[in-house]
């Protein structure tokens, strides 16, 4: 009877622990507490900050959020991608096919690209002048649609500084085409944790992680939220003139003015493509933020100088692109010149030091 009696109670134990554990699973498909999906890596959470994270962005019917990971970085590769997509669809009146949606973020770890073209691409999206400077000694900027973080010394990668970067990107596809739209990830404090929380996660897979997880606790640097019509001087600086023509749609963002870091992009607003530079200048003054021009061709020619200002490694960076390209005045190179020799001054750069 003993026995009998410890039969029965181990077969109630197990009917009721597999209960909880189909609840369980119930609970983890579903996305109810106390589980939670987790999304590249394991970086992200559901529900963890960011508005693209949580409910909010499942608003639409249909939605769906999902995940595509490439491998982990690891010691042996130090590379990794990872995109977070929201798909949806709505009735089109004008149409029997409904309308599709997409916002994506692509989440990225690996050395800055090697090419001269790639390097300048990439510079063009991450030190874009509606980006704030992380703090806290931080070597990034953030801002709500992307996000960039060069890493510590340790885990440089082929020869080249790497860095962890966050970007987003919508489409909307209906009768009309695909149509590309704003999309912000959050405010830039949401995304700023999103970017560290990925740093952290990245760099431990890739054997490169600091003895602390990096952390921000001061607020972000603000900078001027909407842009505004390109006009001279640019970027506020004397001197620094383009000829913009007639029925111009160029608009400028004044970005980050400190003594570490200051920005400027200039784009050329078109309807249904994302507005990325087609000029854009740089002052950097912190090592890790100075290593990722590191490799690309140096001399005013170039648009590129290397300083020693106050003792600090500095760089000066001017790209300028198709649409603008020879139409500085008097020259594309004066302008880059006149702009090296302000914010130079500005940060004391000069007075026998090298510049």
């Amino acid at each position: 009877m003993v026995g009998g009696g410890r039969r029965r109670a181990a077969v109630l134990g197990g009917v009721v622990a597999g209960a909880v554990l189909v609840s369980g699973i119930g609970l983890w498909a579903t996305d109810s507490w106390p589980f939670r999906d987790s999304y590249c890596w394991g970086a992200w959470e559901q529900d963890s900050g960011a508005s693209f994270l949580g409910d909010e962005a499942l608003g639409k019917s249909g939605s769906e959020r999902r995940a595509t990971e490439s491998a982990p970085p690891s010691a042996d590769r130090p590379h990794g991608t990872c995109t977070l997509a929201v798909t949806s669809e709505i009735e089109d009146d004008d149409s029997d096919r409904p309308l599709t949606f997409k916002e994506q973020i692509t989440l990225e770890y690996g050395p800055v690209p090697a090419g001269d073209k790639e390097r300048r691409a990439w510079i063009a999206q991450y030190f874009h002048g509606s980006a704030s400077p992380l703090p806290d000694g931080l070597d990034g900027l953030v801002a709500s649609d992307r996000a960039m973080l060069v890493l510590p010394a340790e885990c440089d990668a082929d020869g080249r500084a790497s860095a962890v970067t966050i970007r987003s990107e919508s489409v909307g596809d209906g009768h009309l085409g695909k149509v590309a739209m704003p999309f912000a990830i959050g405010n830039s404090a949401e995304v700023g944790r999103m970017l560290l929380d990925a740093a952290n996660t990245t760099m431990k897979k890739a054997g490169c992680a600091p003895g602390k997880p990096l952390r921000m606790t001061s607020p972000l640097v603000t900078v001027a939220e909407d842009d505004e019509r390109a006009s001279n001087p640019l970027c506020r600086i004397p001197g620094v003139s383009f000829d913009f023509g007639q029925g111009s749609r160029y608009q400028q963002q004044v970005g980050a003015v400190t003594d570490r870091l200051q920005t400027c992009s200039v784009v050329w607003q078109t309807p249904r493509e994302p507005d990325e530079p087609s000029a854009q200048y740089v002052m950097a003054r912190r090592p890790r933020l100075v290593a990722v021009f590191d490799g690309l061709p140096a001399g005013a020619a170039h648009g590129l100088l290397r300083a020693s200002c106050g003792g600090r490694p500095t760089v000066f960076y001017g790209n300028v692109d198709t649409g603008l390209q020879g139409r500085g005045r008097p020259d594309d190179r004066r302008v880059f010149d006149r702009f090296t020799e302000s914010v130079g001054q500005r940060i004391g750069c000069g007075d026998g030091e090298d510049a």
